[in-house]
């Protein structure tokens, strides 16, 4: 995280304020957007795991999961070999 805020935090600090409290305040906000993003990943997890654990959910998606490898399958073996 020292390399990430080091490497970018004088880019975005405007001429003639303080590098301390312009490093401080963007790394308060690379904090709380953070936080913001994981909370909506845990949330959405939630949600996730509740409709995984349909049976219809996963036979759907079991059906789209199989129609894809089969199709992957038939690009390949209709592939000119060279």
């Amino acid at each position: 995280m020292g390399v990430f805020y080091i490497a970018t935090i004088p880019q975005f600090s405007p001429p003639g304020t303080s590098p301390l409290l312009m490093g401080v305040l963007l790394a308060g906000v690379h904090c709380v957007l953070g936080l913001v993003w994981l909370s909506a990943l845990i949330a959405g997890t939630g949600f996730a795991s509740r409709w995984l654990k349909d049976r219809r959910s996963v036979g759907i998606i079991d059906r789209i999961t199989g129609t894809v490898l089969v199709g992957f399958g038939l690009k390949l073996a209709l592939e000119p070999r060279p």
